[in-house]
């Protein structure tokens, strides 16, 4: 009885497993390339599975244009430094990121530097 309770833990561990590691894919993104942008902050969800900046960023004619940046989870952001408070609405800020496929106005996040601070690491 005891094995097979220790089987069936280690089955069901091996399931959930899965399902935790699908949602990290970043498949979507230009991971072997590296942008820069610098925008105002336009809005900041502090939320898991991972922290979204937004941002208006500027065009070629000037237009300016929301970009919606994916960040890490908030137990690996805190682990780095930061805090809910570090990025706000309103800070204009410059970041190296990775650029969607399809070229549309998204990012995967490596580094953020905020006003007055050095770039760092925003995965």
């Amino acid at each position: 009885m005891f094995k097979r309770s220790i089987c069936l833990a280690a089955v069901a561990a091996l399931a959930m497993s899965g399902a935790a590691w699908a949602h990290h894919s970043h498949a979507n993104y230009k991971t072997n390339e590296w942008m820069n942008l610098s925008g105002k902050v336009t809005e900041v969800h502090w939320m898991n599975p991972h922290v979204w900046v937004y941002m208006e960023v500027p065009d070629a004619a000037g237009v300016a244009k929301t970009w919606a940046l994916e960040g890490g989870s908030i137990g690996a952001l805190i682990r780095g430094g930061w805090t809910k408070e570090s990025v706000k609405v309103g800070d204009t800020i410059q970041v190296r990121c990775h650029h969607l496929k399809d070229n549309s106005d998204g990012c995967l996040l490596g580094f953020l530097t905020t006003p007055g601070s050095a770039p760092k690491e925003f995965d």
